[in-house]
């Protein structure tokens, strides 16, 4: 009898979109710094260690652009998580605009990758993309308005990620397409 693996991609999306979205509202403004502890949390439980845990999940499929994407963005959560609580006295906003232009190049050449994939994957990389380079240049020049229009990609990229998320659970347990990707 053959075994058939469970599809991952649903939860380490879905730890992408909740971290994504309570992160992206505080930089729009919606919500103060002060919330910060929840997406900390957040980023070590679902954003981190569900995602990274999606990604180790994804080798055995043979899937390397699964595994590539979850095991890195849980990295990224985690130090994101680690960075904020513990490592951050001293440091400049200059070399945090560094650290997330290059997540924006890590992510540009995963949207690459994902051309050859479903749109609504694509569509995910492209506004992470942006939503990083957005984030990055406000580091960089302290324009608070550049930082609240990467928020609002960081939200408009949550949402998308939610919906492959949602799509490929039901689409699977419906055994047909119910939302198209």
């Amino acid at each position: 009898m053959e075994t058939k693996l469970a599809n991952p991609a649903p939860l380490g999306l879905s730890g992408f979109a909740l971290t994504t979205f309570l992160l992206s509202m505080i930089n729009v403004g919606w919500f103060s710094g002060a919330n910060m502890p929840m997406v900390l949390a957040c980023a070590f439980a679902f954003g981190g260690t569900a995602q990274f845990a999606a990604g180790i999940m994804e080798m055995p499929r043979g899937n390397s652009f699964g595994t590539v994407a979850f095991c890195g963005y849980g990295a990224f959560w985690l130090s994101f998580a680690l960075f904020v609580l513990f490592l951050s006295k001293g440091v400049t906003g200059a070399f945090v605009g560094w650290y997330l232009f290059l997540w924006g190049l890590f992510t540009m050449f995963m949207w690459v990758a994902s051309l050859k994939k479903a749109k609504a994957l694509m569509l995910i990389f492209l506004f992470l993309t942006a939503t990083f380079y957005l984030l990055a240049i406000g580091f960089w020049t302290g324009a608070a308005i550049i930082t609240v229009v990467g928020g609002y990609f960081g939200l408009i990229t949550a949402v998308l990620a939610f919906y492959l998320a949602a799509a490929e659970s039901i689409n699977e347990s419906w055994g047909s397409v119910v939302l198209p990707v």
